[in-house]
């Protein structure tokens, strides 16, 4: 491969920032469309299992393309790949709203992931590959920060957008940002040159192989909860198509000679500690995006907007952290800096624990707050602890990597947090129903009292209504429970993750060469 061409002029950066609004629009559309579900499936009638793939498809296609897009990009170059993907990524987000149906929605949707998808982990190695070592901290700062704060404020505009407007413009608002994206990296990126000689015997087995464990896997856990996990006659049988792609995906990257996806970055022990760190990041980072929505929706019942409003407290803070994690991340050693993210992300889910069905932004003021701050202090050391000391040659490969696990962390969490939240459900709501039995004296009360309110208004069956009032108070007691409990579980994987920090290695001084070209 070409050596990077060196030097950080202005031209480099201005074809830099402009991949990093690239990678935020991609990392964005992850999440634009999860507070506009419903509205989606009018739009196109489709069926509440349905809708659920606008989501899963661009998801399981993006986990395919980042651990791709190492190889793309040695192969191709920066430039090309970039712009291709950003181009790609525009077409199809105008694709995806003018469908008609469902299913054309899907099939734009996997698109839009997959073709979107290289734009992440470039953004991530290119970093590695410009900055020299000096400036390497802020640089590193900007991507934590977008990686963050994307998925963060993606319902908040997707709500914001579907109210004023309609569903369609979470598309469309990518058409003009992804034309100048694609058009500036083009004129502007020249970070290094194209190797074309690695397409000679291009591993065509290794791609297939990949493409069916990572599909299927991302299928298994997006879908499992909901289907009841190996209950289901499908998930069982694409487990099975998982653990072959797995094995053949492993066999032959560990024997071909020029494989899809180089592992040998794993041998680097700070690269592999950073990966472990960031699949939990991705636990916290889109398991409580999810949660917390879902108790303002299910629980306080907020639409979207009110929703965003209170959500961007969260936002606010890790833009306003962001400075002062590059600070510390760049004058000390980052392990105490992540040890002190993950605490700090922890305390803020414990609080969390103690939530009631009364709770409004007054009360998720702090826990917000504290969230904001802990994402950053825990993604920006994370960053330089995985690849900060990777020689140049291994950034683009292991960028993928890396990247991956972070998705793949969300992809868990998520189905972790939805079979919990299945089971403690059920728990809670049998529990409480036991102790509502008509016959006790305290039940009793309760119904005479709001028959007596109601009686002269309603005469029907007045203690019908009351049961009813009291069940719908049950269930809503139960969900509040079971969120608690989900945090609780949450609160107890980050603080195990900042006690595992201190058995990371102190980050060594990078390879000779690293910084584009410095």
């Amino acid at each position: 491969m070409a050596a990077p061409a060196t030097g950080l002029s202005k031209n480099r950066l201005i074809g830099y920032f402009a991949m990093v609004f690239g990678m935020f629009m991609a990392i964005l559309d992850i999440q634009i469309v999860s507070s506009s579900l419903n509205e989606i499936q009018a739009g196109l009638s489709a069926s509440a299992d349905e809708i659920a793939w606008v989501q899963t498809a661009y998801l399981i296609a993006e986990v395919v393309m980042i651990p791709f897009s190492g190889y793309l990009s040695r192969a191709f170059s920066t430039r090309v790949l970039f712009t291709v993907s950003a181009l790609s990524f525009t077409l199809a987000s105008v694709g995806c709203a003018m469908t008609t149906s469902i299913d054309s929605m899907i099939v734009m949707r996997a698109l839009q992931g997959f073709l979107g998808g290289a734009m992440i982990p470039t953004v991530f190695a290119s970093t590695y590959l410009v900055f020299p070592r000096e400036k390497m901290a802020s640089a590193t700062v900007l991507i934590g920060l977008v990686a963050t704060l994307a998925p963060t404020i993606g319902p908040t505009l997707g709500g914001y957008l579907t109210q004023i407007m309609s569903w369609h413009w979470l598309f469309l608002i990518n058409v003009i940002p992804g034309l100048l994206v694609s058009l500036v990296v083009w004129l502007f990126v020249d970070f290094d040159e194209p190797d074309y000689s690695l397409l000679k015997g291009f591993d065509f087995f290794g791609l297939l192989s990949m493409g069916l464990f990572l599909g299927s896997l991302e299928y298994v856990i997006e879908e499992g909860a909901r289907n009841d996990w190996f209950s289901d006659e499908t998930i069982r049988n694409f487990a099975v198509a998982a653990a072959v792609g797995a094995a053949l995906f492993f066999w032959r990257s560990l024997t071909y000679r020029n494989p899809i996806v180089d592992l040998k970055a794993f041998r680097n022990f700070n690269f592999a500690t950073g990966c472990v760190f960031s699949f939990t990041i991705g636990v916290g980072l889109y398991g409580l995006v999810y949660l917390l929505p879902l108790y303002l929706a299910q629980v306080r019942g907020l639409n979207s907007l009110q929703i965003g409003e209170i959500m961007f407290v969260t936002g606010l803070t890790q833009f306003l952290s962001a400075p002062p994690a590059g600070i510390l991340s760049r004058k000390m050693d980052p392990r105490p800096v992540l040890a002190f993210g993950f605490a700090l992300l922890a305390g803020s889910t414990w609080m969390m624990s103690h939530i009631t069905a009364d709770w409004q932004f007054d009360e998720l003021l702090i826990p917000q707050i504290m969230r904001g701050a802990a994402l950053m202090f825990c993604i920006v050391p994370i960053n330089v602890i995985a690849l900060g000391t990777l020689p140049p040659q291994e950034l683009k490969n292991a960028s993928g990597l890396y990247n991956l696990t972070r998705n793949l962390g969300g992809a868990f969490g998520l189905a972790g947090i939805n079979t919990m939240m299945t089971d403690r459900s059920a728990f809670h709501w049998n529990r409480l129903v036991d102790h509502i039995n008509p016959g006790r004296w305290e039940v009793q009360q309760y119904i005479d009292a709001i028959g007596n309110k109601l009686g002269d208004r309603l005469p029907a069956d007045t203690t019908l209504l009351a049961s009813k009032m009291l069940s719908r108070m049950v269930q809503q007691q139960s969900r509040v429970m079971t969120f608690a409990d989900v945090f609780v579980v949450l609160a107890a994987v980050f603080l195990a993750a900042s006690v595992a920090v201190a058995f990371a290695r102190k980050p060594k001084a990078p390879p000779a060469g690293q910084g584009g070209g410095h």
